[in-house]
């Protein structure tokens, strides 16, 4: 099949449906990672913060090993490993219920966790010391002045790398693809093989990755300038 013809994609209604099925798809692996990698991260970050000698050297220990093996390697342990691994009663009620993206979601939240987790500690790492002691001059108790003096500071100081991982977290959902998970790259896939229009289908996927991606980072950069005041102020 010979020439560029981007409308062979974008007048076809099943091509169509397939690519916003994709994109659906891809949002509901990227939310749901990303809220299970934030809480995560705030679990990890009070034991870090905690009086408890085990929490430092556990959470260490988990950032180590999801920064330091492939995100893809951890998606196909979850799903071709852990997953044959589980009792009959278990796989039946996942395979019914989408277990790709299921799979998807825990492998990418878990392997995310640590960076949002590394972020938010450096974020409150660069607080100055000087305001527990100023916020317990004023008689704030040590969780009180977290909550209301330490924490927001460290959040916004966290903010910049936050939206940094929160796209690659998007990117990195186009990873699904090799456990079988139908978001957009698995569309583009599926297109291409019903179409032959290859240049014209990952034309299109990269354009819909691309605006999304800024999408987020502008989002992102507009919740940077309202949580600081002083750059709010000047703008």
């Amino acid at each position: 099949m010979s020439g560029f013809d981007l409308s062979a994609i974008l007048s076809n209604p099943e091509y169509v449906e397939m690519l916003l099925h994709g994109i659906e798809m891809t949002f509901v692996i990227y939310i749901g990672s990303w809220l299970l990698a934030m809480t995560l991260a705030l679990l990890f970050l009070g034991l870090r913060f905690s009086p408890l000698r085990f929490g430092n050297p556990v959470v260490a220990a988990y950032v180590s090993y999801h920064r330091n093996v492939p995100t893809l390697v951890q998606l196909m342990l979850w799903y071709f490993g852990i997953f044959t691994l589980m009792p009959q009663d278990w796989t039946t009620w996942l395979a019914a219920h989408n277990a790709e993206a299921i799979f998807a979601v825990i492998g990418l939240g878990l392997c995310q966790a640590a960076y949002f987790s590394e972020d938010l500690r450096s974020g409150l790492r660069s607080v100055n010391p000087g305001q527990m002691e100023a916020a317990k001059a004023l008689g704030h108790s040590y969780i009180s002045a977290m909550r209301f003096v330490i924490m927001p500071q460290g959040v916004r100081n966290a903010l910049p790398p936050l939206i940094n991982h929160s796209v690659s977290l998007f990117k990195n959902s186009s990873l699904a693809l090799v456990i079988g998970a139908s978001e957009l790259t698995h569309a583009v896939k599926e297109i291409e093989n019903l179409s032959f229009r290859t240049f014209e289908i990952y034309l299109v996927g990269t354009v819909l990755y691309l605006f999304f991606s800024l999408l987020i980072m502008t989002g992102g950069a507009y919740l940077s300038m309202r949580a600081d005041p002083a750059r709010s102020a000047r703008a």
